[in-house]
């Protein structure tokens, strides 16, 4: 039987690149995304593997939208066996006393709540039915400090703290978390930001030992083996896959 996984962010970037990855690997794909259009282009892509495949759109950041892209899975295919917890958004790249507590609060909500809401309605699936493998995103801003981004720093440290104690208290119960932690990656959230702080995308180049941005598809490369059962006995995990870029820090 075929197993299920459920993406956030899936219209687009890493959440759209591991869509189209675990799908060669006969998963079938459950896309969650705000963007509508996205979303659906990931579902037509995803199809062409040959395996099944909707679209839910939801706001992350609401618990009764989460809920919801949980029960329309287990509606339609019964069982929830990966979660690649994803969704999320940069900022302006502001400085933090010049950003405005709006973007604060969105970026809480989207990165920090809507991954807590999404672990809390997809983990008690899995460890009904005797568990599941999770990967969350964080970023290589959870697990160093980084200028422009210090609420999107602050919910990607969140991230790293919702892996290791979901562990703690789960993984005898079959559940197994672990997370990503990209450096600066070429994704569209990447790219915006990176368009509206041009300075920036040099700094990172030159600040990286391999000396380029890395790629969904690289990620995308990771976050399967996590997923599968090639990686059952890595747990709690916090990986980077960032050309060294946090190694110099």
């Amino acid at each position: 039987m075929s197993k299920v996984a459920i993406i956030t962010g899936g219209g687009s970037g890493l959440g759209q690149s591991t869509a189209l990855r675990l799908a060669e690997e006969g998963v079938n794909i459950v896309v969650v995304d705000i963007d509508e259009e996205g979303g659906n282009k990931t579902v037509e892509m995803v199809k062409k593997s040959g395996v099944e495949a909707i679209f839910i759109k939801a706001d992350v950041s609401k618990a009764d939208e989460v809920k919801n892209y949980v029960d329309q899975t287990v509606e339609k295919f019964g069982t929830i066996d990966y979660f690649f917890n994803n969704a999320g958004i940069s900022g302006s790249g502001a400085y933090y006393l010049e950003t405005d507590i709006d973007e604060i609060e969105k970026i809480v909500g989207i990165n920090l709540m809507g991954a807590l809401y999404g672990v809390r309605y997809v983990a008690e699936v899995m460890v009904k039915n005797g568990g599941g493998a999770i990967v969350n995103t964080a970023s290589s801003a959870g697990v160093i400090g980084q200028d422009t981004v210090v609420t999107y720093s602050a919910t990607k440290h969140g991230i790293v703290g919702i892996t290791k104690s979901l562990v703690a208290e789960y993984a005898k119960d079959g559940l197994r978390v672990n997370a990503v932690a990209p450096g600066p990656t070429e994704t569209p959230m990447v790219k915006s930001y990176f368009d509206a702080n041009p300075k920036m995308k040099e700094n990172a180049e030159q600040g990286i030992p391999q000396k380029r941005l890395g790629t969904p598809e690289e990620v995308a490369e990771l976050v399967t083996f996590l997923l599968t059962s090639k990686a059952e006995y890595i747990n709690g995990e916090v990986i980077r896959i960032d050309g060294g870029f946090t190694n110099t820090k």
